[in-house]
């Protein structure tokens, strides 16, 4: 089945490039060029992958991923023209996955997405260990990829459940950054450690009562992270 993906980008010829040289690839593109009907299109869609421009109309890409986070985990990787650090952590702080700068190799834009979509359908055809894993209040259903503390469902990007998923399964055994920055983004992700840090502090935002003395997700300086069972 031909995998659906959303481009949006308010310079018609960035977009018209990158759909015509993805359809090329048997993908079904849609497109948008502001960040409402961007939006109106993920609700009304399920997409296998998202490119989003930061810079847009009516509603920035920041706003548009940030809304997108509350009823998809939908990969999503944002276009940014600007290159400094503190962009590309800000998209990854509103939910985004990935990000690539401008002006970019059609060539990267397409291994990113495919590399993004082979690790999501690894994941989803993968035998689970166990269908539910229950640590004092949290509990982590794989199947399904859904994460609760208690009966309060936790709305998790599908990379910090990977990130999760993958120190549950390994209680105690401390991770470094580098480590988990190979394991979950894979050995061709361009981006830095940073990346991880920030995947952890919004995990335990919103898996720990009191992030800053977490019960789950545990820090070993200067060496990682590691899960406490």
């Amino acid at each position: 089945m031909a995998k659906k993906v959303l481009v949006v980008d308010d310079e018609k010829l960035i977009v018209k490039g990158i759909r015509f040289s993805l359809e090329q690839d048997g993908m079904e593109v849609d497109c948008a060029y502001d960040g409402e009907k961007a939006l109106e299109c993920a609700k009304n869609k399920e997409y296998d992958m998202i490119l989003l421009d930061l810079m847009l109309p009516k509603m920035n890409g920041l706003e548009v991923c940030q809304q997108i986070r509350e009823f998809s985990d939908v990969p999503i990787i944002m276009l940014t023209a600007k290159g400094e650090d503190m962009d590309k952590i800000l998209g990854l702080e509103y939910g985004a996955d990935d990000y690539i700068t401008k002006p970019f190799n059609i060539l990267e834009v397409k291994a990113r997405i495919k590399a993004i979509m082979r690790r999501a359908g690894k994941n989803a055809t993968q035998e689970t260990k166990a269908k539910v894993v229950e640590v004092g209040e949290l509990r982590l259903d794989c199947e399904s990829r859904r994460v609760f503390i208690g009966t309060r469902e936790i709305n998790l990007t599908a990379k910090e459940f990977d990130v999760l998923e993958l120190l549950v399964f390994n209680p105690n055994k401390v991770y470094s950054r580098e480590n988990l920055l190979n394991i979950v983004w894979g050995y061709e992700y361009p981006g830095d450690v940073r990346t991880v840090d920030v995947h952890i502090r919004r995990l335990r935002e919103k898996i720990e009562s009191n992030p800053s003395e977490p019960k789950y997700v545990h820090t070993k300086w200067g060496v990682g992270y590691y899960f406490q069972a």
